[in-house]
């Protein structure tokens, strides 16, 4: 069950990130657990899987805290995820019952209308209880164990390599490298049809170099 949501407390000028421009390094391993079960799955069982793999660690040393930044983080991952499968398929985001249908059913737009209030909330990173530095540095530190579970090593790759990889040209702008990044990750993530292992493992490598720079 999610907990209540705490009261913003920041001021926008001060967070400046109430659409944060990291990426939630969860989508990925989200989507893979969600294509490889046939069942739906709890907010709660998704947490323990991704804790079980080491993606996901303790949040917060108050457990009531923990338990909250924790949802957080895997609702905001759905929410994003939802967005990026639309129109091909349909992810059901409900804390208790979420599962990946293939076909999208034809009320799609009124379903997430009916939960826009929710959507907004979790996707707006004030939410999280934080300074911007501090979600900036744990997304990080996410992309850094992702990285060591798929075995992607962007130390290796040069900035100009990573343009190639991403087929982008030098004046690429921030919005430009996210775009591409999301395009090219959800084609070859390995669960999705036609999916690389290899080829993902490579674009998260570019990704990781780019977003530095």
């Amino acid at each position: 069950m999610l907990l209540a949501k705490p009261a913003i407390t920041q001021t926008d000028d001060a967070l400046g990130m109430s659409r944060h421009q990291e990426d939630n390094p969860l989508i990925w391993p989200l989507m893979s657990l969600l294509r490889t079960s046939v069942q739906s799955w709890k907010i709660h069982h998704l947490a323990a899987e991704l804790q079980q793999r080491g993606l996901l660690s303790q949040l917060d040393e108050n457990p009531e805290k923990d338990l909250f930044k924790r949802n957080f983080l895997l609702m905001n991952a759905l929410y994003e995820l939802q967005d990026m499968l639309l129109p091909q398929q349909w992810l059901q985001v409900q804390s208790m019952e979420i599962k990946l249908f293939r076909l999208v059913p034809a009320d799609a737009k009124l379903l997430q209308l009916h939960d826009q209030s929710l959507r907004d909330y979790y996707q707006d990173w004030r939410n999280y209880d934080t300074c911007a530095n501090v979600v900036k540095e744990m997304l990080a530190s996410f992309w850094h164990s992702y990285q060591q579970y798929i075995g992607a090593v962007p130390e290796r790759l040069a900035y100009l390599e990573a343009l190639q990889i991403m087929d982008l040209n030098r004046d690429a702008s921030e919005r430009d490298i996210r775009r591409q990044w999301r395009k090219l990750a959800l084609r070859w993530h390995p669960d999705r049809p036609d999916g690389d292992a290899a080829k993902f493992r490579e674009v998260c490598e570019a990704w990781q170099v780019l977003r530095g720079n």
